[in-house]
């Protein structure tokens, strides 16, 4: 299957050319492709290609270093390496969400501190938004940060934090003032991740993978000028962030390779129960795509389109759980090689936490329902 037949008039030929390279990349590598590889798949050395390439801040403006290319040409490119189930963890977060937060509302000295780094794929960033006792409540966070000086000191604990252990910095929500409303008093901050007082322990999944982590924070001390954006205002920021945490084609995607074997092993065999379920897959992944399009084309209006990234995450997640229980299906009727049963076993470990991540569906159809537009 190929994400071709999925395309809309929006993909003009710089676009497929771009598509073109990106494939050509993916294939010098010789990659073995994984699902949900933007969570399981760190690979410095492949970051590294991207980088060189100039896919990493791609859509940010060029006076700040960035490639100062459209929204809807970095999801090509992050379609494609999702496609191909490619190891891209170590950028991740850091092109997805922190670098664009900071060209929003950081400083310029963040901006020169880290915007570089991010653009070389040398800044790797953990997210520390969870907590044990919030979940995906991020109005009951826990950890504070208290003033110290010219600085802050960080206290509490964050968890299901991504490639932590990989981790330069770790971008950390913390409250730093007591307010009648759960939503005022929270901040952001940009920790070093080796800085005195941060203790990270692993967390394995159930196949014995480690990309989760349980991070500690004891009287961390953080420089002043690595709060992010305005101080207090930290509940606003984080809700603008997070459209591009929930707008991005790995809400689809993730399971991709998966899908793409289940339709190898369904050509094999003629039986129309299987026709019918993967054909009801590829009708999804339209409609899904389309709306990853209008979430691209809204960023590049310089919106922050909150009610439709919510409305992607919420369906991809739905559509990606189905993509799992649809191959368990069809690769035992239709057989299943060596490579579709480990991206079986890689989706069965990966998507009961999709309804969760970046927002649990509850969430998101909380944030739907209060938008002006539904």
């Amino acid at each position: 299957m190929s994400i071709e037949t999925v395309s809309t008039a929006t993909d003009a030929d710089h676009l497929s050319d771009l598509r073109r390279q990106v494939r050509e990349v993916v294939a010098a590598a010789g990659i073995a492709p994984r699902t949900d590889s933007w969570m399981r798949g760190f690979d410095a050395s492949f970051t590294e290609r991207v980088a060189e390439r100039g896919w990493i801040g791609m859509s940010w403006p060029a006076e700040y270093g960035g490639g100062g290319r459209s929204n809807l040409e970095r999801m090509v490119v992050t379609e494609e390496l999702l496609r191909a189930g490619a190891p891209v963890t170590a950028h991740w977060t850091a092109d997805r969400q922190i670098g664009p937060a900071i060209l929003r509302v950081g400083s310029d000295e963040l901006k020169a501190e880290f915007l570089p780094g991010i653009r070389r794929g040398e800044i790797v960033v953990g997210l520390g938004m969870s907590e044990t006792e919030a979940g995906s409540d991020l109005a009951a966070v826990r950890t504070r940060a208290v003033p110290d000086g010219d600085g802050w000191r960080v206290t509490g604990a964050k968890v299901w934090t991504t490639s932590a252990h990989h981790a330069t910095h770790i971008y950390v929500l913390a409250r730093t003032s007591d307010e009648d409303a759960r939503h005022e008093g929270l901040t952001e901050f940009l920790v070093d991740s080796d800085a005195p007082g941060i203790e990270i322990r692993p967390i394995l999944d159930m196949v014995g993978e480690h990309h989760f982590n349980e991070v500690v924070f004891a009287d961390v001390p953080v420089p002043a000028g690595r709060a992010l954006g305005t101080v207090g205002q930290g509940w606003k920021q984080v809700t603008e962030q997070l459209a591009f945490e929930r707008g991005g084609a790995e809400r689809y995607l993730s399971t991709y390779p998966l899908l793409a074997a289940m339709v190898r092993s369904a050509a094999r065999v003629r039986d129309r129960a299987v026709t019918e379920r993967v054909g009801s897959l590829a009708a999804q992944l339209v409609g899904l795509r389309q709306l990853s399009v209008q979430v691209a084309t809204a960023l590049d209006a310089g919106e922050v389109p909150g009610r439709l990234a919510s409305a992607l995450k919420l369906r991809g997640t739905t559509f990606e759980k189905e993509v799992v229980e649809t191959a368990r299906y069809v690769l035992d009727v239709c057989g299943a090689d060596a490579e579709a049963s480990r991206l079986l076993v890689d989706g069965l470990a990966a998507v009961p936490g999709a309804s969760i991540r970046g927002g649990a569906s509850e969430v998101m159809r909380t944030v739907i329902g209060r938008s002006e537009v539904c």
